[in-house]
């Protein structure tokens, strides 16, 4: 299972990339696995403020619908337009194409309570 170094996981199985203040936001490798089939991702919330636990958007796989929660706080600034046709690329690239949103943060320095690379892997073992 991949979990990259350079990242920084919530419980709920996202991971964050922190560019300056802009984050960018998607979901693990082992979530994708535990889902399945992705078929569907919806963000409505491009443009909005939200706060961290706040649902941004909802996931599909053939399984199921899980919400997205925000792991941060701040102002979704984009989503991932290319998942509307290719939402498996969250399955085929989770850390790469396959990211779901960006944010602008109102408090960047929130990104170091997130679990490192080693803690979360300690979670999903």
């Amino acid at each position: 299972m991949n979990i990259p170094q350079d990242l920084r996981y919530t419980r709920e199985h996202e991971w964050v990339r922190l560019e300056g203040d802009i984050a960018t936001i998607g979901i693990t490798d082992y979530a994708q696995g535990e889902l399945g089939d992705i078929v569907f991702i919806e963000v409505e919330t491009v443009g909005d403020e939200i706060a961290v636990g706040e649902v941004f958007g909802t996931m599909e796989a053939v399984k199921t619908v899980n919400d997205l929660f925000s792991p941060l706080a701040g102002e979704v600034t984009a989503f991932n337009e290319g998942l509307e046709d290719d939402p498996e690329a969250v399955n085929n690239d989770p850390y790469g194409n396959g990211w779901i949103v960006r944010m602008k943060l109102s408090n960047p320095s929130d990104f170091k309570g997130l679990l490192t690379a080693e803690e979360y892997s300690d979670l999903i073992r």
